[in-house]
């Protein structure tokens, strides 16, 4: 008895020396699971969501790997794994806020990264704080996300759609300072009425002589547009500015320029960089195409782009488009973030340490560089360029004439709505 008594002991001592090595390599080997939310149906999955899941794809086996350059070349995010959960952003509204629900509560995900439509960002938006969940906004634009509402949870790395209008409005004015109308065909929600209003307003304060023309607002996916085609040109403008994106985008310059709409006129498509390699010879020479950010063929020659795109060509046989290269900003954004936290942290990091680095934080991407310097540091900016298309028979689809904006020059300063500020004048801009 003594003598079993004695090896229990030995036993129990044993593990308890054992057990007490473990808690910080296993809690290092438990998975830190992210949340993505992407098209992965639907008229937007093609130029928009399946570039972002892909780009996502080769970001977390990069980071896995530990083969990301300087300074994410560490494994996992604070040394943890990653594991994902993809959900397709298709289907509404109302499907994504249940969707939210079920990778917080049901999948049980440590963090979401996410969301498009500006519409679903509206939506999720409170969710994030009201489950306390943090959540990084990859693309959708709509500036009301940290003008209208403060939040702690939520951040987004992607700049908005303000900056977007600024520089397209630049830019047609920089190429023909002559300009005397405009017209816009935008889709009739959030992100379509905020670019058209804000491209309008930049327009006019720039010069102020400028006519506005007719405004086409068809509703989300119409994907026809005869009526509004027809519209446009009756309006006969200089300038013809879209925001559409996606399927949308592409069957517009699909139906237009078989109308001849894009001839004799400059016609800004501001996300048109999605389509350029998609619709190749289909897409009209002379479009001005904007990237919504320095992204895609518009972004920089660093180390970081420089293991991306080529990583991205290999694996998918095409060039990465701006929605991949967003996914990748906000991954890195996150792992910045968590590391930064964890220098001064005792182990791995609270969401709410996490949150405290994230906020007003500066980093490196493939995109260049990205300061967390809006809506109280939850809020992204980026510079941002423009460029007109034309297909090279040996180079095929590429952008010429581009002209760079500093991210101080087409962004308002902390605290000012985009609105306000381009009605002011663009105070405080440095370009």
């Amino acid at each position: 008895m003594k003598m079993q008594t004695l090896l229990g002991l030995l036993v129990a001592a044993a593990l308890a020396v054992t057990m007490a090595g473990q808690p910080a390599a296993a809690q290092d080997e438990k998975p830190i699971r992210i949340g993505i939310v992407t098209f992965l149906s639907g008229g937007a999955a093609g130029p928009f969501g399946i570039p972002a899941r892909n780009a996502a794809e080769i970001t977390v086996e990069a980071l896995n790997a530990g083969t990301i350059p300087t300074p994410y070349h560490k494994k996992g995010i604070g040394s943890r794994p990653i594991e994902t959960v993809i959900i397709d952003e298709a289907g509404g509204t109302t499907k994504q806020v249940t969707e939210y629900r079920n990778l917080v509560q049901r999948h049980q995900v440590d963090l979401v990264i996410g969301y498009i439509s500006s519409g679903d960002c509206l939506a999720i938006a409170p969710l994030a704080d009201e489950l306390k969940k943090l959540t990084v906004f990859f693309d959708c634009g709509t500036p009301r996300i940290f003008e209208d509402a403060k939040y702690t949870y939520l951040f987004r790395t992607g700049p908005t759609a303000t900056m977007d209008s600024v520089g397209a409005a630049l830019y047609v004015l920089h190429r023909n300072p002559k300009v005397a109308t405009v017209a816009g065909i935008n889709q009739n929600y959030a992100w379509g009425q905020d670019s058209w209003t804000d491209f309008r307003a930049s327009m006019t304060v720039l010069k102020p002589e400028i006519k506005v023309g007719t405004e086409q607002f068809p509703k989300l996916y119409a994907g026809a547009y005869s009526s509004e085609i027809s519209a446009l040109q009756v309006a006969n403008a200089d300038v013809i500015h879209s925001s559409f994106w996606g399927g949308d985008m592409e069957a517009f310059v699909l139906q237009g320029a078989a109308r001849g709409l894009f001839a004799n006129r400059a016609v800004v498509l501001t996300t048109g960089e999605t389509g350029m390699f998609r619709l190749g010879r289909q897409m009209p020479d002379g479009t001005i195409l904007g990237g919504r950010g320095p992204h895609g063929v518009f972004a920089p020659d660093n180390a970081l782009n420089k293991w991306f795109r080529p990583l991205y060509e290999q694996r998918y046989q095409t060039p990465p488009t701006y929605p991949s290269y967003k996914m990748v900003v906000a991954f890195l954004g996150v792992k910045a973030a968590y590391e930064k936290a964890m220098a001064g942290a005792a182990g791995h990091p609270t969401d709410e340490q996490v949150i405290a680095a994230f906020s007003g934080l500066e980093y490196d991407s493939p995109s260049g560089k990205v300061s967390m310097v809006l809506g109280e540091g939850h809020q992204a900016i980026q510079e941002t360029a423009y460029g007109v298309f034309k297909y090279d028979a040996e180079k095929g689809a590429t952008i010429t004439e581009i002209v760079r904006y500093p991210a101080e020059c087409v962004n308002p300063p902390n605290g000012v709505k985009s609105e306000e500020w381009i009605k002011g004048g663009f105070k405080g801009a440095k370009c």
